[in-house]
């Protein structure tokens, strides 16, 4: 039998899914499952962007351009304008939803061997990309009792080694829900200044800030034109997971000239997501306040009902709609795969995403998990009702 590559046997699982077959089991024993394990809104998408394709008359689905359709291109300058990004259609990859962008800027960017620096925890599939270029996630932690808010810079700077090519932010973050601020962020820009490295921004969560703060992009930061790469999706702004359209921005011509090769080879982005993503650039700002304001109230929801069980403890985050949370439990892993496979209350269970996959070292999540608030206010009522009579009964607790 033909043996599977190296590299593919050290791809790592996703955190996020490894469980989907015993959440799939359960299922089929007639139990209802509670998703907080991944970020799937369930708010309505933009009726707009969705007419926008539904008008759509095409006679021929022709290979859209390597770079995105220019009139789309052009319509999200339009939108970076209004964040005060200042950007151009040339500046601008459209990918196959932000994961590529993401793998597009660390083959050209990194080398075999070089080093990523990036606040953990940190979404889990930044390793995978990682792996496929053969560099290295280097992690600077970060503590759950400060909200997972960004560790002293000092950190930073003691793990740079002549490896390091590059640091990573995500912001607002997931799985945190942390929004790093202005302030955070000019620390991190002496840093990359300091020692000439490449900063990776992942955008994605930059219209869901909560309780009066405010985003500030690394495209923002002065000096830093040839040093940043932002990665960019409309998954998440409009609710549209399944259109699987992203972009990569950078003002380095050099990086961008090289990821056009990477975009020649994989042909075209998805035409019809352009369509919805072109589209759904003019999504009036009541859509936005209004999803803002259901997030708040979920996120509450989960905040308040988490902290009233005993042994827990969940930060406030501040964007996105994910916490990572502490439980009185032996082992994160076994804890949620046990939820699935040997408890249900009322005929109901919650599935959870094991906080180990999003760390480096898998001890320092081994006591967490994370949640996202993408359900209703009343089924998360119920999936936090769930896990305080799980934890009641699990017989690892501690």
């Amino acid at each position: 039998m033909p043996q599977i590559s190296n590299k593919g046997n050290e791809l790592p699982q996703s955190a996020i899914r490894k469980l989907v077959p015993f959440s799939d089991a359960a299922k089929s024993r007639g139990i209802h499952v509670y998703h907080l394990n991944i970020g799937q809104p369930d708010i309505e998408t933009p009726q707009g962007a969705l007419d926008a394709l539904a008008k759509t008359k095409i006679k021929v689905l022709e290979y859209s351009p390597s770079a995105g359709i220019l009139s789309y291109r052009k319509k999200l300058c339009e939108y970076y304008e209004r964040h005060d990004i200042h950007i151009t259609p040339d500046q601008i990859i459209v990918t196959t939803g932000g994961s590529e962008a993401l793998q597009f800027a660390f083959t050209v960017c990194l080398n075999p061997g070089d080093e990523i620096l990036i606040p953990e925890p940190y979404y889990t599939n930044y390793n995978t990309f990682a792996k496929l270029c053969d560099a290295k996630i280097v992690t600077i932690p970060s503590d759950i009792r400060t909200g997972f808010a960004l560790p002293p810079i000092e950190e930073f700077e003691k793990a740079i080694t002549p490896r390091t090519r590059a640091i990573m932010i995500c912001n607002p973050n997931n799985p945190t829900g942390y929004l790093y601020t202005k302030e955070e962020l000019l620390k991190v820009a002496e840093i990359v200044k300091k020692y000439d490295l490449f900063l990776f921004a992942d955008e994605v969560y930059r219209e869901f800030c909560y309780d009066g703060h405010e985003h500030f992009s690394v495209m923002q930061l002065k000096g830093l034109e040839q040093n940043v790469v932002l990665f960019d999706s409309v998954s998440k702004r409009y609710s549209a997971c399944g259109a699987r359209v992203g972009c990569m921005v950078t003002k380095n011509e050099e990086v961008y000239s090289i990821a056009m090769r990477l975009a020649h080879a994989r042909l075209s982005p998805p035409s019809f997501g352009q369509i919805f993503g072109e589209a759904a650039v003019d999504t009036p700002q009541d859509y936005f306040d209004a999803v803002q304001a259901e997030y708040v109230a979920r996120r509450n929801v989960i905040v308040e009902g988490i902290n009233r069980i005993p042994g827990c403890f969940c930060p406030m985050p501040k964007g996105a709609f994910y916490t990572v949370i502490d439980l009185p439990v032996d082992d994160s892993d076994k804890f949620c795969k046990w939820l699935l496979t040997d408890f249900s209350y009322n005929g109901a269970t919650v599935m959870l995403a094991p906080a180990t996959g999003f760390y480096v070292n898998p001890e320092r999540g081994r006591h967490q998990a994370r949640i996202t608030y993408c359900l209703c206010k009343e089924d998360l009522q119920a999936a936090v009702k769930c896990l305080e009579e799980a934890l009641k009964v699990y017989p690892g607790r501690i």
